[in-house]
């Protein structure tokens, strides 16, 4: 598979692992049980429990920033990545909308001097040439990706970091897999990728 060859740590966009199911059963107040949501860098339980259903994008740039030796909270990330145009919060009914994909461009570059760049109508068999060319790529999927024998919805929606492609497959980290084979290092065949890839993301090198 092109790239990467070194470990990449997961990360969960919940500080407890094991959260997904409870979410995905009560909705976001199953996260004012996460017994470590002050890890996120939340000030409050509200505030985590309304980020971290919208922070998938921000666990991929902490699993990105981790891969070269730097430890960020996840919300510290949210934060600036908000005032860069990331995401757009409206107090009114506390809806956040996001990640938006150029805001986020040039906030990793400011920020992090990370290279990076919109990419949009790619087909699937064109992720390892991505990956042959930057060393993650973080893809728009359907969150129902954790099911693979599933059809999904629709696609899209939801951001996964992958960091290997080839034509016999692509691994990545899912933010919100539900357990330890939906988390880190999931590999699937390109066609079943495929049921979910929205064809667009983010290209990231170092």
């Amino acid at each position: 598979m092109h790239r990467t060859s070194l470990k990449v740590s997961y990360f969960s966009q919940w500080e407890t692992l094991d959260m997904t199911l409870p979410i995905l059963s009560e909705g976001a107040s199953a996260l004012h049980r996460d017994p470590l949501w002050r890890n996120s860098g939340a000030e409050t339980i509200e505030e985590y429990a309304r980020w971290a259903v919208n922070v998938c994008g921000m666990a991929c740039l902490k699993m990105i920033l981790a891969a070269r030796g730097e430890t960020h909270l996840i919300l510290s990330l949210a934060r600036a990545c908000t005032a860069y145009g990331g995401y757009v919060v409206n107090e009114t009914d506390t809806s956040i909308k996001g990640l938006i994909y150029a805001p986020f461009v040039n906030f990793v570059r400011e920020r992090f001097s990370l290279s990076a760049d919109v990419r949009t109508g790619v087909p699937t068999v064109g992720v390892p040439a991505i990956l042959a060319g930057h060393r993650f790529f973080i893809a728009s999927v359907n969150s129902a990706i954790r099911w693979p024998e599933h059809e999904p919805p629709s696609k899209g929606g939801h951001l996964v970091l992958v960091t290997a492609a080839s034509q016999e497959g692509i691994r990545f980290h899912n933010p919100s897999g539900h357990d330890r084979a939906s988390q880190a290092d999931v590999v699937l065949p390109l066609a079943t990728f495929d049921r979910s890839f929205a064809n667009r993301g983010i290209a990231v090198g170092s």
